[in-house]
C-alpha cells in the first residue's frame, strides 16, 4: 500500500525557465546561450550549476545568488511556474486518501515560495531547509521522517534518476521516473529511469497507481 507519495521540485512541479532566465539575464548572456549550457552539462551528467561556471570561471553561487537577492533580482515562483498537472493530481491523491509531500533539492526561500502556492499538500520541505541535499541518503532519511509512513509505503516521484530514482531506492522506498524537462527526457531509457517502479509521462497517471 501507498500511504504517501513525495514530489521532487524542478522539473516534476515547477517550469526552470524562470531560473535561468533571472541567471542569464544576470550574467548578461543570451537565455538561449544559457539554456544551450545547461543542455551540455545535463548531456554530459554534470552539476546543471555548471553551466554557469562556464560562463563565468571560479563564481561564487551562493554569494551570487545573495547578489541577486540585494539587487532584487530574487528567487522568484507563483502560479505560472507549476506545471498544469500540479494541483489536480495532488488533489485527486489526497482524495483518494494519499498524505502528499513535496521534499526536493531547493532553497529554503522557495520552500516559503512553494508554500505561499497554498497547494493541495500536507507538507513541504528542501534541502536548503534541511542542510542536506540529494542524492545524499540523509535526504531521504529526512523525506520518510517527513512522510509520515514506513519506507515501502512512500513513493518518491520525479524526473532525475540519478538524484531521485536511485537513491530513493536505496532508502527502500518505491519510485516513479516523471518524463518531464532536460534529465526526465533525455535519460528517459537509461538503466537508471528503468528500475523505478514505475514510468509515467504525467503526473495525473500517480492516481491510478496509488489508488487503482
Amino acid at each position: 500500500m501507498i500511504r504517501t507519495v513525495v514530489f521532487d521540485v524542478g522539473e516534476t512541479l515547477i517550469r526552470d525557465d524562470r531560473v535561468w532566465a533571472a541567471w542569464a539575464d544576470w550574467l548578461g548572456v543570451p537565455r538561449h546561450t544559457l539554456s544551450a549550457l545547461v543542455g551540455a552539462v545535463v548531456a554530459q551528467g554534470r552539476d546543471n550549476a555548471d553551466a554557469v561556471r562556464l560562463i563565468r570561471p571560479g563564481i561564487d553561487i551562493e554569494a551570487e545568488r545573495a547578489a541577486m537577492k540585494a539587487a532584487g533580482c530574487g528567487e522568484q515562483l507563483d502560479e505560472s511556474d507549476l506545471y498544469p498537472d500540479v494541483r489536480p493530481s495532488c488533489a485527486a491523491l489526497r482524495e483518494a486518501g494519499a498524505r502528499v509531500v513535496i521534499a526536493g533539492n531547493q532553497t529554503a526561500r522557495a520552500g516559503e515560495l512553494l508554500r505561499a502556492l497554498c497547494l493541495p499538500v500536507d507538507a513541504i520541505a528542501t534541502s536548503g531547509e534541511w542542510g542536506v541535499a540529494k542524492p545524499d541518503p540523509a535526504f531521504f532519511v529526512q523525506v520518510v521522517k517527513l512522510a509520515e509512513a514506513a519506507p515501502e509505503e512512500v513513493l518518491y516521484v520525479g524526473d532525475h534518476p540519478a538524484n531521485d530514482v536511485g537513491p530513493a531506492q536505496a532508502a527502500g522506498l518505491l519510485t516513479a521516473h516523471l518524463r518531464r524537462g532536460p534529465w526526465g527526457h533525455l535519460w528517459a531509457d537509461a538503466p537508471e529511469a528503468a528500475a523505478a517502479d514505475w514510468r509515467i509521462d504525467s503526473l495525473l497517471d500517480l492516481v491510478n497507481i496509488v489508488a487503482p
